[in-house]
């Protein structure tokens, strides 16, 4: 299976990490984000990376060229960085099947196979990793609603007043329909192509989404704290068992 994996951020919040790096080369327990996400995938059994990438993409592209552990990288260019829709849609040319999407700052420890095996099953048109999240916090994030099937029946993003504390963690898995979903997309009031506007157009036709509920941790290093709360989780983990 293809993943695409998005690092293309400035990574503002994290200043002053990311003074002279992108957001994604950002270290948290002596590895790069971006090379903590490409070791979960290549767990999960991931041959094939598609990277989009953007702020300072040299750096990125100049560390990694064109394989990391033997698994290919083709790098996709978002020129600017206007929503994760947008990013996604960079990869467009790239995706032949079914594909992962993973953003490129988050850290997991967790049951992200469980997600792709689902997604193998003939009735689900996509799986997403989800988790809850104390209520207060739960409008940081983009929102869902299932139903008790089990299926994401809505999703909204940072809403004010949610409808649930049910999160989206970062980790998706898709098949090429998303890809009309987000060139149907409008910009939101952000001035963004929002994935979870493109996520409900997806449930608006009928198309199937399960949520996995996470089994394990993920930390989003979205702030210097972040990062040094991941570290301090990692010191208590054992290394990722990355095989060729």
């Amino acid at each position: 299976m293809q993943a695409v994996v998005l690092a293309a951020g400035k990574g503002t919040r994290l200043e002053p990490l990311t003074d002279d790096k992108p957001k994604a080369l950002v270290e948290v327990d002596d590895k790069p984000l971006l090379e903590d996400v490409f070791d979960n995938l290549i767990e999960i059994g991931v041959t094939e990376f598609v990277v989009v990438v953007g702020h300072l993409k040299e750096q990125i592209i100049e560390r990694y060229g064109d394989a990391y552990e033997d698994i290919p990288i083709t790098y996709a260019h978002q020129r600017e960085q206007l929503g994760l829709a947008h990013a996604i849609l960079q990869a467009e040319p790239h995706i032949d099947d079914d594909f992962v999407l993973m953003l490129g700052d988050n850290v997991f420890r967790g049951n992200l196979g469980d997600v792709i095996n689902r997604q193998q099953e003939e009735r689900a048109d996509a799986a997403f990793l989800v988790e809850e999240v104390p209520w207060e916090e739960a409008s940081r994030y983009g929102v869902l609603d299932t139903n008790e099937y089990g299926e994401i029946v809505e999703v909204m993003e940072k809403p004010d007043e949610p409808p649930s504390n049910l999160v989206m963690t970062g980790f998706y898995t898709f098949t090429p329909a998303i890809f009309h979903a987000c060139h149907l997309v409008q910009p939101s009031d952000r001035g963004e192509y929002e994935l979870p506007d493109a996520i409900d157009l997806l449930i608006q036709s009928g198309r199937t989404i399960d949520a996995i509920r996470m089994d394990g941790w993920r930390i989003d290093v979205g702030y210097p704290e972040d990062r040094d709360e991941a570290e301090e989780r990692l010191s208590d983990e054992p290394e990722l068992a990355i095989t060729d």
